[in-house]
């Protein structure tokens, strides 16, 4: 896990990913430093490393998560170039609006890739900065996704381990804005289909 250092990872080079993807039980790495070029280093060492088809990767990218499982990564191995895709993704983002998360994903692997299809890029990551609180640092990453469930009434409160981890000022307005401008990415009405019989 290849954590951003605002929530306590650190900064790791091209030559460890590299060393660290040489390990022979070294099977995946979760890309998720929210930095394209520290993201762009973890492929760069894997792809050099020579297992680039044997270390599956996975976006933990949030705020890019459309474009990390859509473009092909191509890099250079000497005088070969190694093509490297993000194979799917472990993200926070993804434990809300799951079904149509699932509808994504399943779309970009099937292809085309197009321009509609590189368009969502931009609104999925607007939806994440609400959700994650990014005007506050990521303060309210976990209540924001709580406080989407629980419009959903798939909790009952936003209530975290610590009490004083809550939605920040202003974040349940941008809740509020990404649910009307991009309420097509949601899967409310599926929630709703299926919501009596989840919590029989």
């Amino acid at each position: 896990f290849y954590l951003q250092p605002s929530v306590g990872g650190r900064r790791l080079g091209r030559d460890f990913w590299r060393r660290f993807a040489a390990i022979p039980n070294a099977m995946a790495i979760k890309i998720a430093p929210f930095d394209r070029y520290a993201t762009l280093e973890v492929i760069e060492g894997v792809a050099s490393s020579g297992r680039a088809s044997e270390v599956a990767l996975y976006t933990g990218n949030d705020d890019h998560i459309v474009l990390d499982l859509a473009a092909p990564f191509a890099v250079r191995r000497g005088a070969e170039e190694v093509r490297v895709r993000i194979k799917g993704g472990l993200l926070g983002h993804w434990s809300v609006w799951t079904r149509t998360a699932v509808e994504l994903l399943a779309r970009i692997q099937r292809g085309p890739i197009d321009a509609d299809l590189l368009a969502l890029d931009a609104r999925v990551t607007d939806c994440n900065s609400a959700f994650f609180d990014v005007a506050h640092d990521f303060a309210g990453c976990i209540p924001g996704c709580h406080e989407v469930l629980r419009r959903q009434g798939l909790l009952e409160g936003i209530w975290c381990l610590d009490p004083r981890e809550t939605l920040s000022p202003g974040q349940s307005a941008e809740i509020d804005r990404v649910l009307r401008e991009h309420a097509d990415l949601a899967d409310d009405a599926f929630v709703r289909e299926n919501l009596e019989r989840w919590l029989s």
